[in-house]
């Protein structure tokens, strides 16, 4: 993104959160966990990464983008009490026909192609992405492990991938990893599994889905998963009366009267995925890649290159304090480019100068807009209007999502622009939020189009970090 001048002055951000509380008479108690959230991360980020090098993981901007954007109402609508800063949850496709998903500790979520081909509607597919963004909240993953002997944490990060992905496919990643925990985790509980389905019945309800398109999609996958038995029902087991009690957990929610289901955007999913070629089988993919070849690769892999080569967001953060204005926690490999106006974190090769205008591809910038409305949403859109002097290619905002940050009332809006540096599609997450003095505060967060599902959470869990003095 390009920055044109600006009258502004440093200051800082706005939540990402916007929850809307609800009473689910069912309660739902986290099980005991010896680990540490930290810990989870490290897990995930750890198995993830064998994951990314075993399974074909799809680079496909629209399939990313369209689970990205189910994901983020998710997360977002996440109970308080479940709810860990630490988290990095990430949303990614995975390129096989087989109808399942799994989450990773600490947030990585990666869900089959086949899921989203035979799901009727949205609602299908955000029942199986809150059931499993449940385990990764309450921590099912560590939990189950606190119940085994221990182990370094380094030691079993791809044997729980392959157990917590289970099936056919956890055969694939748990290749060459020592069996050091044996079969116990191999699936989750029956116990877990109840708390997965009435957590992310509540979290569907809150995010403006029915819960009870979680209950039909397990009648499709038993439906729909062919000869051999339903892969993601054998690692997540039915723990009996399954659709009578998400159906009845329903009934005491408040459920919106029109709930996403057929939209466009998942129509429009559909439709691009039936332009691909077929999916392979997981028994497919084991079978080419013992062979040396690889099967069901789809779009490109790696970043697309932004000034320089552009490192991913380290899992570490580092807090600063920007004079008595604010505080905030960034990835730890991201630099602090200070200026009279504002203040950008961004990696190493993200950012320079263009035609002599500073410019950066990846992270997030922060700072205060003075205007003469005081009304929020005019302040914003004169906001814009100043970017789009520098981006003459900037969108114009759609509907403005509202939520809070610190006590304010605050705007959120997702943009797309043309990067003046790399010439590629990028997203602008835009946060805004008036101050007590009238001002506007405001965080933007960069990213190309391409890689928008990973930096969406790392700009909320940016965003919130903010801590304001005024």
């Amino acid at each position: 993104m390009s920055r044109a001048p600006m009258k502004s002055t440093l200051v800082a951000a706005m939540v990402a959160a916007f929850v809307v509380t609800t009473a689910a008479q069912t309660p739902v108690v986290a099980p005991k966990n010896k680990y540490s959230p930290a810990d989870d991360v490290k897990l995930g980020q750890e198995a993830a990464q064998q994951v990314e090098k075993e399974l074909p993981v799809m680079r496909d901007e629209q399939v990313n983008s369209y689970l990205n954007n189910i994901g983020r109402r998710l997360v977002e609508s996440i109970p308080a009490e479940f709810r860990h800063p630490e988290f990095r949850y990430t949303f990614t496709g995975v390129n096989l026909k087989e109808i399942n998903a799994f989450a990773l500790p600490g947030g990585p979520m990666y869900i089959n192609r086949g899921m989203i081909e035979k799901a009727h509607n949205e609602g299908e597919v955000a029942g199986v992405m809150a059931h499993e963004l449940s385990h990764v909240a309450l921590r099912h993953g560590t939990a189950q492990q606190t119940k085994a002997t221990p182990y370094a944490i380094g030691q079993i990060a791809g044997q729980i991938a392959g157990a917590i992905i289970g099936g056919r496919t956890g055969a694939i990643i748990g290749q060459g990893t020592p069996a050091l925990i044996g079969t116990y985790f191999m699936k989750f509980s029956r116990e877990y599994e109840k708390q997965a389905d009435i957590l992310g019945s509540r979290i569907m309800a809150e995010a403006g889905y029915d819960p009870r398109d979680m209950a039909n999609l397990f009648k499709t996958i038993e439906k729909e998963s062919g000869p051999g038995g339903p892969q993601f029902l054998s690692d997540h087991p039915n723990p009996g009366n399954r659709v009578e009690y998400i159906t009845a957990e329903a009934k005491l929610l408040r459920v919106t009267p029109n709930p996403r289901r057929v939209t466009a955007e998942f129509q429009s999913a559909q439709s691009h995925l039936r332009s691909l070629s077929p999916a392979p089988s997981a028994e497919e993919v084991a079978r080419n890649r013992n062979a040396g070849r690889t099967t069901g690769e789809v779009g490109t892999s790696g970043s697309r290159p932004g000034i320089g080569t552009i490192p991913r967001p380290d899992s570490r953060t580092t807090t600063y304090t920007e004079g008595n204005l604010f505080r905030v926690t960034v990835p730890a490999n991201w630099r602090e480019l200070g200026n009279n106006n504002a203040v950008t974190f961004a990696p190493e090769g993200a950012y320079g100068s263009v035609n002599g205008n500073s410019v950066f591809t990846h992270g997030v910038e922060l700072g205060v807009s003075r205007n003469e409305s005081h009304d929020l949403q005019t302040a914003t859109n004169e906001l814009l209007q100043s970017l789009r002097q520098g981006n003459p290619r900037l969108s114009s905002p759609g509907n403005y999502d509202r939520g809070s940050l610190g006590g304010r009332q605050a705007l959120h809006t997702l943009l797309s622009n043309v990067s003046d540096a790399t010439g590629g599609q990028e997203v602008i997450d835009v946060y805004t939020a008036l101050l007590s003095d009238g001002s506007l505060f405001y965080v933007l967060g960069v990213a190309p189009r391409e890689e928008y599902n990973v930096y969406a959470n790392v700009f909320r869990g940016v965003v919130r970090s903010v801590q304001l003095a005024k």
